[in-house]
């Protein structure tokens, strides 16, 4: 009896060995996935960012961030200043309904921190104390925000990063070559127009305290890069900041640009104080005497195109300044 007992207690036994067996095999094929979905980055900064998966609740703490989240298929869970974002980069819209997590420079942690995120992207340009913090929430992807001898493959690259930690190799490449297709269209459209090698000076202003400051955009920045790689030449010749290729001149400046060069600014209806050239200037002898005012040759690029963004924001850049030279 006991005999029989013992090889009762021990088939029992047996048998809930195979079922434990059976039930941490999908636990243990489980490890092995998220085990092979890790992502290891460097970052911008050179930092090691660690993700257990590709992210999909990401939070962008700047505009060119968010445009690369919303280029990749990724809509953002978060955005730094969501209205400014809208009135100053219409070239690519951002959809849905993200939470506004403050300003760009100092988001609120508290907020972030709400949203759980998988991802918090942000650039070099934000303050190590703010990243710090935000490190304590969640990864923290900083990209690089200027590279001064190479603005648009740093564009570019940043695009490829945000892709790498988001699982959407593809579209990046996608993004690339829509990118670099359009800088051909445009240089080519240029070239059919007798317009190869024109000279342009790209400026934005703005109205202070009834002062009018105008900032060229010079050989360095993001769109003098973008306007000689579409054939044009860039006429400033006052030096630009290290990181963004941006000077800064007024309206006696100005004399100084050839009588024969395009001049192209971008303005926003929403923000009053951007809109010198139709505003403030249009009263001042200076700028009313300038060769390329008095020619006709001020060309007021299509509102809504971020002058920092990202590839989708330059294409809408190449179509504007494209069709206002050749129309």
């Amino acid at each position: 009896m006991r005999r029989l007992l013992l090889t009762a207690a021990a088939a029992t036994a047996a048998a809930l060995t195979l079922a434990a067996c059976g039930t941490t095999e999908p636990a243990a094929d489980k490890s092995e996935k998220r085990a092979s979905e890790a992502i290891t980055l460097k970052d911008g900064k050179g930092a090691e960012v660690k993700l257990d998966g590709p992210a999909t609740k990401v939070v962008a703490t700047e505009w060119n961030v968010v445009e690369s989240l919303l280029a990749l298929g990724v809509q953002p869970a978060g955005v730094a200043d969501v209205k400014g974002y809208r009135t100053w980069n219409k070239a690519f819209p951002l959809t849905g309904d993200p939470k506004d997590i403050g300003t760009r420079g100092e988001p609120s942690m508290d907020t972030v921190a709400s949203l759980a995120p998988d991802l918090i992207v942000a650039t070099t340009d934000l303050p190590p104390a703010a990243v710090k913090q935000m490190r304590e929430v969640a990864p923290v992807l900083e990209v690089k925000s200027t590279d001064d001898a190479d603005q648009i493959g740093q564009m570019l690259k940043n695009v490829d990063l945000i892709a790498k930690a988001t699982g959407t190799e593809d579209q990046a490449e996608a993004v690339r070559e829509g990118f670099e297709a359009k800088v051909a269209e445009g240089r080519k459209a240029l070239a059919d127009a007798g317009m190869a090698g024109e000279e342009i000076a790209f400026a934005d202003g703005y109205v202070t305290s009834n002062q009018v400051s105008i900032r060229p955009y010079t050989a360095t920045s993001l769109l003098g890069e973008v306007n000689e790689a579409i054939g044009l030449t860039n006429a400033w010749k006052v030096k630009g900041d290290e990181a963004y290729g941006l000077g800064a001149t007024d309206v006696e400046g100005l004399t100084a640009l050839p009588k024969d060069v395009q001049f192209a600014y971008i303005a926003n209806e929403e923000d009053k104080n951007s809109t010198p050239f139709t505003g403030a200037l249009t009263k001042n002898a200076v700028w009313k005497s300038l060769p390329f005012v008095e020619a006709g040759d001020v060309h007021r690029l299509d509102d809504g195109i971020w002058m920092f963004g990202g590839p989708g924001s330059m294409e809408a850049y190449i179509d504007s300044v494209v069709g206002a030279l050749t129309k």
